[in-house]
């Protein structure tokens, strides 16, 4: 049987919440892309809380108001994609082995380890935690030593395609995620061939 190694992110979870992003946006114009320039970094945990938030929002944030930002963040990731959980349970049914491989800050996987939807998803590697991100191909190499099967026996799906090509350069099955029905069909493909 094969492994099948998920993204989180727009996978597994629905894209980010508008009215959290709302919230975290300070009213600031340039949110978004103050928010995803620094956040490989802050990803990979080069970034401390901290020294993330005060760079998205210029300037200082610090006690309760990095707390809050956290915690909306969290939450703002935390909506399940229950028609990719239906597949999900569908390759746990067929004894496939699961796993998960997010870029993901170390707040933001503490926040995701006990929601329980992600329950039947184990081992779960967050790039904050191992310091590595996707695409960089040492992340896919320590997931695929962690789950102790050669790359040619894990098909992973992300819904980015620099990370499909990464996990495809490593020997790796990659699927591009795009909805839950075409999931369905690719995975059926990958998994019975």
């Amino acid at each position: 049987m094969r492994h099948v190694l998920f993204d989180y992110g727009n996978v597994i979870s629905l894209p980010q919440d508008p009215a959290a992003l709302a919230l975290l946006s300070d009213g600031r114009p340039d949110f978004e892309e103050r928010y995803w320039a620094p956040r490989l970094d802050f990803d990979r945990a080069d970034l401390s809380e901290q020294e993330y938030w005060s760079r998205v929002l210029g300037r200082p944030i610090t006690g309760a108001e990095l707390a809050r930002l956290v915690r909306i963040d969290v939450d703002s990731w935390s909506l399940p994609n229950e028609e990719t959980l239906k597949v999900v349970a569908e390759a746990a049914a067929d004894g496939h082995g699961l796993a998960l491989l997010s870029n993901a800050p170390i707040c933001v996987a503490d926040g995701l380890e006990d929601l329980p939807f992600l329950a039947a998803i184990r081992p779960r590697f967050f790039s904050g935690r191992l310091r590595m991100t996707k695409p960089d191909a040492a992340i896919f190499r320590h997931a695929a030593t962690a789950l102790g099967v050669p790359p040619g026996e894990i098909v992973f799906v992300d819904d980015r395609l620099e990370n499909v090509a990464s996990a495809e350069a490593m020997g790796m099955i990659a699927i591009h995620f795009r909805d839950a029905a075409t999931l369905r069909e690719d995975l059926f493909a990958a998994l019975h061939t």
